[in-house]
């Protein structure tokens, strides 16, 4: 009965009113193999089909009935439907955006994602309060054809978005973990790495591969976003996964905390971030016209990591493409970030760089 149980129906099931025998039933019955008590979540989006789900007990009362069973799903398949998302931007002092993603489409369901939705809310709540360098954008969808249809709605929009959160499954008992966004070495998974080792934190790390959640959308061809997913107990791999078991047994308040404030994190850590690029991008700038290169020529010579000023100002020039952040270059180079910040003060001065 879908009242009791809302995943005992196969979801998009087609309508069906039919007397049938258990052998005829059974091909549209599903149970998990390994725990008696759960119902599966299951689906049929996009083949037309019906069944129900069912734990273990109620297929065995089912299989021992003798006579017809009366099946009725009064369902509508109606192709004048709608698709309901939530979106909110929260401008910020750049109009450059990053992008916070969650799903909405699996009833019932409390870490998958029930967890995201609410954890999405809290996060945005917080980030109203603040007063913030970069814009973000945050959307509650149905996963992949709410992905797909957002996509198509905000196609320029999406385009101009370098990286982001996919928010998935962050509300289990079990260990933290983030999936990496589809090029390693994006700073958004340093980001995150460096946020989890600062709170020393045990964390796993999950590559990036093609199944997941709507990071397969936002990093397509077309957009190529790198998103990055932090979970607790991630989706697949936590027993009650796609079950009637992943309920508010199994999911609370204070698990679901701990994960908003590694989100925190992040956001303070990409708020943090300032990168600049240099005015004139083609050749090396003429230094010496803004007193910042020896008035003798011809006599420099590189000294290995042992940076003098100049050295270490044209590697600075030379990382400043708009791409590399004051902390990355730091680390590039092997110095600390502050003998960057205060080379970037200098050059903003002279004309020679910008934020963007």
């Amino acid at each position: 009965d879908f009242q009791n149980c809302n995943i005992h129906l196969v979801g998009y099931s087609e309508p069906v009113h039919e007397w049938l025998t258990f052998d005829e039933l059974k091909e549209h019955l599903h149970f998990h193999n390994d725990i008696p008590e759960a119902i599966p979540y299951i689906t049929t989006y996009y083949n037309r089909n019906w069944g129900f789900c069912v734990n273990q007990s109620q297929y065995k009362r089912l299989s021992e009935y003798k006579g017809r069973l009366e099946v009725m799903i009064d369902s509508d398949l109606n192709p004048k439907g709608s698709l309901t998302i939530g979106e909110l931007i929260i401008p910020g002092r750049s109009k450059k955006e990053i992008l916070i993603s969650t799903y909405i489409c699996h009833p019932s369901l409390a870490n998958d994602n029930l967890s995201g939705l609410l954890m999405t809310a809290f996060l945005a709540r917080e980030l109203l309060k603040k007063d913030l360098q970069w814009s973000y954008r945050f959307i509650w969808i149905p996963e992949t054809i709410g992905a797909i249809a957002y996509c198509s709605m905000n196609e320029a929009i999406i385009r101009e978005i370098d990286t982001g959160l996919s928010v998935s499954t962050v509300g289990g008992p079990g260990k933290l973990g983030y999936k990496m966004s589809w090029q390693k070495d994006h700073y958004i998974n340093r980001i995150i790495e460096k946020n989890f080792n600062e709170d020393e934190k045990e964390f796993v790390i999950y590559p990036f591969d093609i199944h997941g959640s709507d990071e397969r959308q936002f990093s397509s061809q077309g957009f190529r976003i790198n998103m990055a997913t932090v979970c607790k107990d991630r989706y697949y791999e936590y027993p009650y996964y796609h079950t009637s078991l992943d309920n508010l047994s199994y999911v609370n308040g204070k698990q679901i905390m701990e994960t908003l404030k590694v989100y925190l994190g992040i956001i303070k850590k990409l708020e943090g971030r300032r990168v600049y690029r240099t005015v004139t991008t083609s050749c090396e700038i003429m230094l010496s016209k803004h007193g910042l290169y020896p008035k003798y020529g011809g006599t420099l010579k590189p000294n290995g990591d042992n940076f003098t000023n100049v050295d270490l100002r044209l590697w600075v020039l030379f990382y400043s493409d708009g791409k590399n952040s004051i902390d990355e270059i730091a680390d590039i180079l092997g110095v600390d970030v502050k003998l960057i910040e205060d080379e970037y003060i200098i050059l903003e001065k002279k004309g020679i760089v910008i934020a963007v």
